[in-house]
């Protein structure tokens, strides 16, 4: 096991790995930005360390920084958490070719799923069901070429990222080529990539996600999925296990598969394939994320495994020891929501000073956060500041549990969209389980 793990990320993804690393006895490493300076994260790691100013290129992004502050420290790890270059594979090769190991896939597994135009290609290959699409695009004359081929809608997405961010959607051709623009440029100022490709768009999917865990001695789980429907702008907000929508016939062909795949190209650590699902409940890969999930903590509700531990263990050479799957009995139901700083109307982000903060409790409650009282919000970086997670014996219950733990949440001094969350979780297509990517948008409209 390991001594000393640097945490390349902040927020309450760090203080989450933190807190598993203490439960495994292994020291922490916080690394921050002078906007992050006293954030709770570095008031809860064993040592702290200032890496540079608050643009995220000049600290969370900056590598020279990161590995120096690994080789100072001490560290013999470093996990990524989400986002930033937690699935960047030359981040990868940098920490390995340091000696330092990285928690995560390797970085020829990460070229192979992380990528979405190799990622497609590979699920191609061992049966994974695909929405007509391209490989990379080359030009805007390209761009509008391969549209026409797979006929409108279409959608343009960023090859090497994720979270809504380096996509466009298409409806007609004399749009593609300012949609192509917008999406590169997005995709490298997010991803430092700007490979994008475009797929089929539906207008009205659902969106699920199943979770794998693998380690190097062969051992390959699935742990599930996630019903990921609800979102704004592309970006999740509310996610639950088990998906409604997803019976156990699915869920154990769809196991079978992604277990196949998993175990053929050799891919350790944790990861996640997403799907869209039409109205007759086809699914469609859309893409892996090659990393942990910001909605990790509702499969460890309805498993009971702690998804961060088996991570470290992975990456630290360990075998796993886990039930076969295949025969797994799923603990009741969980939901997740994410509480942004932002305008529940509009999106905008509302940085600044939280004045108070009471986060809810009891039976079934879980609340994931990296900020306090006093704390100031960064306007640096992506606007979530906690995930309040509620877990039942049903579904009803679980969503009767989040409305009462949302009524308990108070946050002062700046916006947020609680009243959003409390708004969905009382609509009947939500709480009929009928929700579709496109669900806010009829929920915002009717209000």
């Amino acid at each position: 096991m390991f001594k000393k793990i640097l945490i390349a990320n902040r927020g309450e993804i760090a203080v989450r790995i933190i807190r598993a690393g203490r439960e495994l006895g292994v020291r922490s490493v916080a690394v921050h930005s002078e906007a992050d300076a006293g954030a709770l994260h570095t008031r809860l790691a064993d040592e702290a360390v200032c890496i540079g100013p608050a643009p995220a290129a000049k600290s969370y992004l900056n590598i020279p920084a990161l590995i120096s502050t690994a080789e100072i420290t001490g560290a013999d790890a470093v996990h990524p958490g989400y986002g930033f270059l937690s699935e960047n594979p030359h981040f990868v090769d940098v920490v390995e070719k340091c000696g330092l190991t990285f928690i995560g896939p390797s970085a020829a597994a990460m070229r192979a799923w992380g990528d979405k135009v190799t990622a497609r290609e590979n699920a191609q290959r061992f049966g994974l069901p695909l929405l007509p699409g391209s490989k990379g695009l080359a030009s805007p004359e390209d761009a509008e070429r391969r549209a026409r081929e797979v006929g409108f809608p279409v959608i343009i997405k960023a090859s090497g990222g994720g979270g809504g961010r380096g996509m466009r959607v298409v409806h007609e051709e004399g749009s593609v080529a300012h949609a192509f623009a917008a999406a590169t440029a997005e995709a490298a100022a997010s991803f430092k990539n700007p490979e994008v490709y475009l797929e089929k768009y539906l207008g009205e999917p659902r969106h699920i996600e199943f979770q794998v865990l693998a380690d190097e001695h062969g051992g390959v789980w699935t742990l599930g999925e996630r019903e990921c429907s609800l979102q704004r702008r592309n970006q999740k907000i509310i996610e639950e296990s088990p998906s409604p929508n997803v019976d156990d016939a699915l869920r154990a062909r769809m196991g079978e598969i992604i277990r196949r795949a998993m175990r053929e190209t050799g891919y350790t650590g944790l990861g996640t394939l997403e799907f869209l699902m039409d109205e007759q409940k086809n699914l469609f890969f859309m893409e892996m994320n090659t990393r942990l999930q910001v909605e990790h903590p509702v499969t460890e509700a309805t498993t009971g495994v702690d998804l961060v531990e088996l991570q470290i263990r992975a990456a630290a050479g360990e075998r796993l020891t886990l039930p076969d799957t295949r025969g797994w009995s799923f603990r009741g139901h969980a939901i997740e929501c994410r509480i942004n700083a932002e305008d529940p109307r509009s999106f905008a982000p509302w940085p600044g000073l939280i004045t108070e903060y009471h986060p809810p409790g009891g039976a079934g409650v879980r609340v994931d956060s990296g900020v306090f009282g006093g704390f100031r919000v960064p306007a640096a970086y992506d606007s979530l500041i906690a995930k309040i997670i509620t877990h039942g014996r049903t579904r009803d219950e679980a969503i009767r549990r989040m409305q009462r733990a949302l009524s308990e949440l108070i946050v002062g001094g700046i916006r947020t969209n609680i009243s959003l969350h409390q708004l969905l979780l009382s609509d009947p297509e939500v709480v009929a389980g009928k929700m579709t990517t496109r669900t806010i948008e009829r929920v915002l409209a009717r209000t």
